[in-house]
């Protein structure tokens, strides 16, 4: 009953009200006040083993980062104000899949500065690339001043949307011409998906490398010839001005060409935040977030979230702390007596 009403919460967004009035159906009474508790409880439960998840994500070399806000209800004003959501996922290229999501009161870099300097697997603080958009949040966690061993990398969708809303009205000729070069890019990077990271890196320097070559050269061209402060000119200018950081993939087969991924694995909070409306408090957040990061990584790893819930729930009380890591997402196997 606990996982069910953890899956309907997270991954059917359905709202406690709702799962009151069908529990009700069955003769069951589920106060909203009962089920918040349910969930509350289980997610403090959940809470050893999101912390060893977080180790898990920090050890990849390669992470992707972004936020999107939810409402948190403000009691003492009688409404609600804004809270962030922030989201880590294992690289796109990685064997085995993560993402985890932390519930913060605010978009401050100094969020994510505590989340990526906290220890990995290894004891150690992380260091590697981040693909991210270009928030300037992200810019302070790879500021080379502070973190030499850090890298940033830009997400190529984010730039190539500017020259997308360009052509809207289909009279922009620069912005169909980067669409145009934007999709042979993308062209080339659907053929390398399979490959092993080295082997990518070097089809990437041999097909994509040119293809990123001829486009800068094209952008400047087309800069000297379009007025400053027009929507244009703040395409090019962003490509241009965050051009180290687009082609860091290039280097490093490792790294994706976009952010696409992490922004789906986002996407089941903006369809949450239409059904819930708001978050109660930061602690309901929290565990929230701590059921969101053990679900959505379940799904990635290809398991029935439901299932995975359950036989997780009814192990954890009795898991040693030295085998907590064997019911993490990539590594669970499901009891013998476990049925989905």
């Amino acid at each position: 009953f606990v996982a069910h009403t953890l899956i309907s919460r997270f991954v059917d967004h359905m709202p406690y009200y709702r799962q009151a009035t069908i529990n009700a159906r069955s003769g069951v009474h589920t106060p909203r006040s009962t089920l918040a508790s349910i969930t509350g409880q289980a997610g403090a439960a959940l809470e050893p083993l999101h912390e060893a998840h977080r180790r898990f994500i920090l050890s990849c070399a390669v992470l992707h980062a972004d936020e999107t806000p939810v409402a948190l209800l403000d009691p003492g004003a009688g409404k609600t104000r804004r809270a962030y959501v922030w989201a880590y996922a294992r690289s796109w290229h990685d064997k085995v899949p993560g993402v985890i999501y932390e519930f913060c009161p605010g978009r401050g870099a100094q969020y994510p500065l505590a989340f990526l300097g906290g220890q990995n697997r290894h004891g150690r603080r992380w260091s590697g690339t981040l693909l991210t958009d270009r928030y300037g949040a992200y810019e302070t966690v790879v500021d080379p001043r502070l973190y030499p061993d850090r890298l940033g990398a830009a997400c190529a969708a984010h730039a190539r949307r500017n020259f997308e809303e360009l052509t809207h009205d289909g009279t922009s000729v620069v912005g169909l011409e980067a669409v145009r070069r934007f999709a042979r890019i993308y062209g080339v990077e659907a053929q390398l998906k399979e490959l092993s990271d080295d082997e990518r890196r070097a089809q990437r320097q041999r097909l994509a490398k040119p293809l990123w070559e001829e486009l800068k050269h094209w952008l400047q061209l087309e800069r000297r010839l379009v007025a400053d402060g027009g929507p244009t000119a703040k395409a090019i200018d962003y490509a241009l001005g965050h051009w180290a950081a687009l082609t860091r993939h290039l280097d490093d087969g490792a790294v994706a060409l976009d952010n696409n991924h992490l922004e789906r694995q986002i996407k089941p909070w903006a369809m949450g935040r239409r059904a819930w409306m708001f978050v109660g408090s930061e602690l309901a957040g929290q565990r929230a977030a701590i059921v969101m990061s053990l679900v959505q990584s379940a799904r990635l790893n290809g398991h029935d979230p439901w299932a995975y819930l359950r036989d997780v729930l009814q192990r954890l009380p009795t898991q040693r702390a030295s085998q907590i890591e064997d019911l993490l997402p990539h590594r669970w196997q499901p009891a013998s007596d476990a049925r989905p």
